[in-house]
């Protein structure tokens, strides 16, 4: 018996097989598909019906494998969404968050309704691509879209009614929207009234694990496949990477690490109070109705981008390569403040970090072993800085950082994280979304009992690579050279 996972990110997609043997879970990756923001004029946009086909091209090669999975889950990035008329039918592709519309949006938005007000209602991190900030964009623009719309979808909710005609939302997506109101239990309809946006195109929010239909015949029919249950994960991706932490203990720390690094704890109740306020953090939903403390760092998206730079100028290296020349380059060059926002937006990457160096009195970096060596060396001082004040926030205090997803490939970016923090990491698993969004399946199916019992499987079924701190003395000096550059709070 199988189960299948969707498990969509920033710049790709795949689908894996998850199998329950001999009390492991077994993976297997039967498809994988790029997914590239397509550019229109001035918009930036999500290509939301090719990633509806590459699902049921998915299904199909589940099919043609001989397997027919007991169920479905679809995970993906938070914030963007859709919206549907009156009779089900999508209004444009989605916007991508990065896309320029919301420029100045959230300070015009935090303005009128208060900074203070806004935390204290929904308790997230303020960041200017937030649901709330999209939609008031749109409002201010007297979109056209407004007019018709009658229903709001995020993007794992609007690829599930593509499946199956069921328009429901999920509880740890719908909390990062910062319009939910973790202390009513709901949609904030004062919040939503502020920019003008009816709370009537909001529905009933699904627990992760809670039954979301079933395919819809027309899909069943058109793939040969029998009506298979969909299950509503938990769809922010970076709920199901939390799902998947192989902890041993109810108190741990986490780093999610990808495109985006989220760091931070699980916490029975949200935090919200004015330091958690002044240290913008976020609280958003998990499994179980947990809620995840944690701030978003910007991420090994830099390094994509700067990649991605070098690669129009015709000069390609693979990450692996990257990885290498940051290794031979001398440390502690330069530092830059990952989420500034200079490094929001796409496009190239080392002019900002030279501006950004320019800026605060440095060395800019020169060649690509250099420039990859700040910016590796930049996250791993940053992970310090956010793990030490969820610390704070969450009055706990952490033995080591458990590391999830993708970014774990990179055993230098591993290493230096566990220089910077001055404790172990524990890196594992690679495919922290996808195993997270299968544990919710199999819980939601009776096969485990909660979420203690599946993480416990998950320690036994996959391996942990242990990275022991390192060269303490230089990187505490390095600590302190980049908070005062970076001029981040005490």
């Amino acid at each position: 018996m199988s189960i299948l996972a969707f498990d969509l990110g920033a710049s790709s997609g795949r689908a894996l097989l998850g199998r329950l043997t001999g009390g492991k879970i077994e993976v297997e990756e039967i498809h994988r598909f790029g997914n590239d923001p397509v550019a229109v004029g001035s918009r930036l946009q999500w290509d939301i019906l090719r990633l509806h086909h590459e699902i049921q091209q998915g299904l199909l090669k589940a099919k043609h494998r001989g397997e027919t999975p007991e169920s479905i889950g679809i995970d993906s990035w938070a914030v963007d969404f859709g919206l549907l008329d009156r009779n089900g039918e999508l209004l444009g592709n989605p916007y991508h968050y990065r896309d320029h519309h919301t420029d100045g949006v959230m300070e015009r938005v935090a303005a009128r309704l208060g900074e203070q007000t806004i935390f204290g209602k929904t308790g997230i991190q303020f960041l200017p691509f937030n649901t709330l900030y999209q939609l008031a964009a749109l409002k201010e623009a007297d979109s056209p879209l407004l007019a018709s719309a009658e229903r709001f979808l995020m993007i794992p909710d609007l690829l599930r009614y593509f499946l199956t005609g069921e328009a429901l939302n999920e509880f740890s997506n719908a909390t990062t929207t910062q319009f939910y109101n973790p202390l009513t239990g709901g949609w904030d309809a004062d919040l939503l009234a502020g920019i003008g946006i009816p709370s009537s195109w909001f529905g009933p929010i699904a627990d992760p694990g809670a039954s979301a239909g079933q395919l819809r015949s027309s899909v069943s029919e058109t793939l040969g496949l029998p009506r298979i249950p969909v299950i509503a994960v938990a769809e922010h991706d970076t709920g199901s990477a939390v799902a998947a932490v192989p902890a041993t203990e109810r108190s741990f720390a986490y780093l999610s690490c990808g495109t985006w690094s989220l760091m931070g704890t699980e916490v029975d109740r949200p935090v919200i109070n004015e330091l958690s306020q002044k240290y913008n953090f976020t609280n958003e939903g998990g499994v179980g109705r947990t809620y995840r403390l944690l701030k978003n760092i910007m991420g090994l998206w830099i390094l994509q981008e700067t990649k991605r730079e070098w690669d129009r100028a015709g000069r390609e290296y693979s990450f692996p390569e990257l990885v290498k020349l940051a290794g031979e380059a001398p440390a502690f060059g330069a530092f830059i403040d990952p989420d500034d926002g200079l490094f929001l937006h796409p496009g190239d990457m080392t002019p900002r970090i030279r501006e950004y160096c320019t800026r605060t009195g440095q060395r800019a970096p020169e060649g690509p072993g250099e420039v990859v060596r700040c910016i590796l060396e930049s996250l791993a001082l940053k992970y310090r800085y956010v793990l030490e004040l969820t610390e704070t926030l969450s009055a706990q205090q952490f033995g080591g950082l458990h590391m999830v997803g993708g970014g774990i490939q990179n055993a230098l970016l591993c290493q230096w994280s566990a220089n910077a923090i001055k404790r172990p990491v524990w890196a594992g698993p690679a495919e922290g979304s996808a195993i997270g969004n299968l544990a919710v399946q199999w819980i939601a199916r009776g096969e485990f009992s909660d979420i203690w019992e599946a993480r416990r499987v998950i320690r036994d079924s996959f391996p942990v690579t242990v990275y022991e701190p390192q060269d303490g003395e230089a990187w505490e000096e390095a600590y302190g050279t980049f908070r005062r550059l970076a001029g981040l709070a005490d």
